[in-house]
């Protein structure tokens, strides 16, 4: 598989993971990543929540959002039930735009002054 001609594609890189090969692609545009000829776009994972959400939809960047989550939580050793997980990803997306957990993406969530105030 050839990956060029892809502008925001910096890097791309084969790796053998146990039977099967995984093309690293650092960069963004997965849409058109997605469309390259010899790709399986449905095997397709990208880390950037914003792009998946704009490219696949919300519950895609849900998805993305659980997997990110699991997959750090993992590489530290932690162990966190997934319920905890899938909640915040649902807090995170409930509605229908992805909004982070700072102080502005919770000044969204709420509606009334006592919420914000809690």
């Amino acid at each position: 598989v050839v990956i060029k001609g892809l502008p925001t594609v910096n890097r791309a890189v084969i790796n053998l993971n146990k039977d099967t090969y995984e093309l690293l692609v650092e960069g963004d545009n997965l849409r058109d990543v997605m469309a390259t000829f010899g790709v399986q776009g449905t095997k397709c994972i990208s880390n950037n929540t914003w792009e998946v959400w704009n490219c696949l939809g919300i519950e895609a960047a849900r998805r993305c959002i659980i997997h990110e989550i699991t997959t750090t939580m993992d590489g530290h050793g932690l162990k966190v039930d997934k319920r905890h997980i899938m909640l915040l990803a649902d807090l995170m997306t409930c509605r229908g735009q992805v909004l982070g957990i700072t102080r502005h993406g919770l000044s969204k969530m709420k509606e009334s002054v006592l919420m914000l105030a809690s």
